[in-house]
């Protein structure tokens, strides 16, 4: 294996304090030895970022809108090797890592667009007599340096989703990327560190989670923006202090299929197949829960078994895989361990298979008490629980039992249904017509209860880094 790849320390490559190994996921091979930072690496570069506030905060937005659109154009440019890196550090079938890449194109050009609609307003202010003669115009300024923890999931979108609106905000950061999966964010930081953004402006600090106390304390710091499970989000919150918090966390996202669903069988088992078993169920909107009218309970199930009996498991690297590992085997033994209970507890299995080390082929269950950890946390594995309704209101309460509320999707030909779902589930958004597993990356995303707090998606992250400053004028 070569040199250490290095980090980004104040937007230059740095050798880092010491170094670590990154394997491929689905071989367990050394892909790349890869520089870590330490604590007192972190104070640098959050001193860094601090000076570098005023320049960021100063850059006109048609230079935002530069740089952004100078790193989508680098990753157009070396898209299939964006897309390899991914398949092999996270384990993602490569043409699921093709369309990571292509929307990670995506969101650096919808952040751009965003950057240069920056404006202000006029509220009125005149609304008694003791406003009159005054004028009040409103701007929004970047919050300041913000601090950005980004999963394995999704490497480089997930990345992108947090480092393109800070850029479109004005506000210098310090990424700290998932210590299985570095080689995305460390090839997008070359992109970065010839984009054209002020001396010190960003760094990308692989290293663990030991040394990262200032990350989440340091007061220097504004924003932190954490996306991963609520066990670690709703922790660093508590270590936060004063700084704005944004977290986008888990969920067990449910599907409901009404009765008026039978013309479209066949197409409700392939989406829900998808949003279940995409990415091995490694999303925190697959599709774990899947509640079906009754009337259309056993041909939907039996529809489901068929084809998850046929997905292919294997090597993420063949265009046909559809299943790849599990990002590790005590992941995938968690995975296990939690179908085993709930079968001990009179769950009936509809299609499952044997785990082999990170591999864990489809499972498909029903009778899942709703207490089993199947039901009511996050399984973050390919993993979908099946249950028959009987009335639409029963579905929406049983959606709503659940400590989490991300997204869920809702089949219905029904006006009325599709819109007591958006008036009465619990959840930060509703998909009609599929899964709860569509993310677009123009639109606001997050949850509420134990999903997280705040909204992502270019628009309404950047308004989160933002703060409105305020001028008021009297004559």
């Amino acid at each position: 294996m070569s040199a250490p790849q290095p980090l980004f320390l104040a937007g230059k490559p740095h050798p880092g304090a010491s170094s670590f190994a990154v394997n491929e996921k689905f071989t367990g091979e050394g892909i790349a030895e890869v520089a870590s930072a330490d604590a007192k690496l972190l104070l640098e570069a959050i001193a860094c970022a601090e000076r570098a506030r005023p320049a960021m905060a100063q850059l006109p937005p048609y230079r935002r809108r530069e740089v952004l659109l100078s790193v989508s154009a680098g990753i157009a440019e070396r898209a299939a090797e964006f897309a390899e890196l991914i398949c092999r550090e996270s384990g993602k079938p490569i043409r699921d890592a093709r369309t990571e890449v292509e929307r990670a194109i995506d969101t650096f050009r919808i952040a751009a667009e965003e950057a240069m609609r920056r404006d202000g307003h006029i509220p009125e202010v005149v609304t008694s007599p003791r406003g009159e003669g005054f004028r009040c115009l409103v701007k929004p300024v970047p919050v300041g340096v913000c601090a950005l923890i980004t999963p394995f999931n999704f490497p480089l979108n997930l990345v992108a989703h947090k480092v393109a609106p800070a850029i479109a905000a004005g506000c210098p950061f310090l990424l700290k990327p998932a210590s299985a999966t570095p080689l995305s964010a460390l090839a997008l930081g070359r992109l970065l560190a010839d984009a054209g953004l002020p001396e010190g402006a960003f760094s990308i600090l692989p290293m663990p989670a030991s040394e990262t106390a200032a990350l989440i304390e340091d007061e220097r710091i504004a924003l932190l923006s954490f996306t991963g499970s609520a066990k670690v989000g709703w922790a660093l919150k508590s270590r936060a202090g004063r700084k704005r918090v944004l977290l986008e966390l888990g969920g067990n996202a449910a599907c409901i299929v009404d009765g008026d669903q039978e013309h479209r069988l066949h197409w409700i088992a392939e989406r829900l197949l998808f949003g279940a078993f995409y990415q091995a169920g490694q999303s925190c909107i697959s599709v774990q829960r899947i509640f079906i009218h009754e009337r259309l309970y056993e041909a939907l199930r039996e529809q489901l078994r068929e084809g998850a009996a046929r997905l292919p498991v294997g090597d993420p690297r063949r265009e046909e895989t559809v299943i790849g590992p599990m990002i590790d085997e005590n992941e995938a033994r968690r995975v296990e361990a939690w179908i085993e209970r709930a079968l001990a507890r009179g769950a009936r299995p509809i299609m499952g298979g044997v785990r082999q080390g990170a591999l864990m082929p489809p499972h498909l269950l029903e009778g899942v008490p709703e207490d089993e950890p199947l039901s009511c946390e996050e399984v973050f594995g390919p993993v979908a629980i099946l249950a028959p309704f009987s009335d639409f209101e029963q579905a929406l309460r049983a959606v709503n039992r659940s400590a989490y509320g991300l997204q869920a999707g809702v089949f219905t030909g029904s006006l009325e249904h599709a819109l007591a779902t958006w008036d009465h589930l619990e959840v930060g958004a509703v998909v009609i017509g599929d899964i709860p597993s569509v993310r677009l990356d123009a639109m606001p995303y997050g949850g509420v209860k134990g999903s997280g707090i705040g909204r992502e998606g270019l628009r309404y992250a950047i308004a989160e880094m933002s703060e409105p400053r305020t001028l008021l004028i009297r004559g």
